[in-house]
């Protein structure tokens, strides 16, 4: 189990999220491209401008919010975040 300590220390060490994890599409811990690996399991972990923000269930979700489970929300389909994705990109 990790200390808050040690989860918090790591939040303040990491750069700053990318385009595709606040889309849903990459772990916001790991960066594991979800595209590429759709059979990781991803639980939602925050949102950001109306999205999910992901991360791979266990230690990634427990670091990222403090549950394993993450909020316990459905994450949207793999498509339908990529759409999203897509459309902020041409905004």
């Amino acid at each position: 189990m990790y200390s808050q300590d040690a989860i918090s220390g790591h939040r303040r060490g990491r750069p700053e999220p990318t385009a595709e994890m606040l889309s849903g599409l990459a772990c916001l811990m790991c960066g594991t491209d979800y595209r590429n690996a759709p059979d990781s399991e991803a639980v939602v972990v925050s949102h950001h401008d109306g999205g999910q923000i992901l991360a791979c269930h266990g230690t990634c979700a427990r670091m990222a919010c403090g549950s394993g489970n993450g909020l316990g929300e459905t994450p949207l389909p793999l498509d339908e975040r990529v759409r999203g994705h897509r459309g902020a990109e041409r905004s």
